[in-house]
């Protein structure tokens, strides 16, 4: 397969974003248009820039026009130990949430928001193997254990079961 250029690779990607059924990596990507993962991450980003919904996430790059059902959207706050991380995801997803994203508040960049996208438990696998495989840490290390999540669910009593489950191991902070 010959190399894509510029705008044609871009209008490829921008076509197999939108017919995806799931998170596309930029490694698969890259395969596809016969060119680097370095210069899928450049698209992506030239992409972003002209105000295309595309999400990175640990999974890959998902376009946001996929996830337009009718959700319902929470911020909940969580304390809890490294080790309790993969039983708090694992918790959330069991009750039918995604866990959206995770936010710290850090002394001198103040919020920092990070993507995680995950809604089930082989989701949840994939992203703690890639914490342990890149040695990376939480970023509520930040803060102690402290952070919040954006959760989601198609129905608002999966995030009040979620919740209630949470609260009941004692990792949900509330007022």
């Amino acid at each position: 397969m010959k190399k894509m250029l510029g705008e044609e690779r871009r209008h490829e990607l921008l076509a197999l974003l939108k017919n995806a059924t799931q998170p596309l990596t930029g490694t698969d990507l890259a395969k596809h248009t016969n060119v680097s993962r370095q210069v899928i991450v450049n698209d992506m980003n030239l992409l972003k820039a002209r105000n295309e919904p595309i999400v990175s996430t640990s999974q890959g790059y998902i376009y946001m026009h996929n996830m337009l059902q009718t959700r319902f959207e929470r911020k909940i706050v969580c304390m809890h130990t490294a080790k309790q991380a993969k039983e708090e995801l694992f918790v959330l997803v069991d009750c039918g949430v995604t866990v959206e994203s995770v936010i710290v508040e850090h002394p001198v960049y103040g919020e920092l928001t990070a993507s995680i996208r995950v809604s089930n438990r082989l989701e949840v696998e994939h992203f703690m193997k890639r914490v342990q495989e890149t040695n990376a840490q939480f970023l509520s290390a930040l803060t102690d254990g402290t952070h919040l999540h954006v959760i989601s669910a198609t129905a608002e009593e999966n995030l009040n079961l979620a919740e209630a489950k949470l609260r009941a191991l004692g990792i949900l902070v509330e007022n």
